[in-house]
């Protein structure tokens, strides 16, 4: 962007059962953003929040990889932040991004958004990445191609319904 030299890194919340999204953008990865975050996402969720499942990122946890490995103490300041709100804090495994599959979808997304535009600023791309996430927002839920509604399920033949064949 024209007015910027540095980096800025997004923050991604989405909720599993109702894939409410819920995303800020920050200039680093420290661990005061990452209290700032999940304080603006404890105000802005609609409902309550009991576990909360982050990467291993050092904003995160203060848990250890490479030659010196160690568990997470929960003496980090974001443990010590979800701890006062009440909230479960995850670490996904090392090395599996799988875990955390709906924010690396959704980063997927953001990706190909960014590559199809050219912002004149940083303002600009932070009005772009709201708008992508309201219009998500009211989009229907994509199902998958394995995925079918009770009452569909229920309308077809038996024969056709069989989980497997004889």
């Amino acid at each position: 962007m024209a007015d910027e030299t540095s980096r800025r890194y997004l923050f991604v919340a989405i909720d599993r059962a109702t894939r409410w999204v819920f995303v800020r953008i920050y200039k680093s990865k420290t661990a005061a953003n990452a209290r700032r975050f999940l304080r603006d996402l404890e105000r802005a969720c609609p409902m309550r929040i009991r576990t909360i499942l982050t990467d291993n990122g050092k904003e995160f946890t203060d848990r250890l990889f490479g030659l010196r490995k160690r568990s997470a103490t929960g003496k980090h300041e974001f443990d010590l932040l979800c701890n006062d709100l009440g909230i479960e804090h995850r670490l996904a495994p090392p090395q599996h991004p799988q875990t955390n599959g709906m924010v690396e979808r959704f980063n997927g997304r953001i990706e190909e958004v960014l590559q199809s535009h050219h912002f004149q600023s940083g303002e600009e791309l932070e009005t772009t990445l709201q708008r992508y996430v309201v219009r998500r927002s009211l989009e229907p839920m994509a199902f998958t191609a394995h995925t079918r509604t009770t009452s569909s399920f229920r309308s077809q033949p038996w024969p056709a319904r069989r989980p497997c064949k004889p």
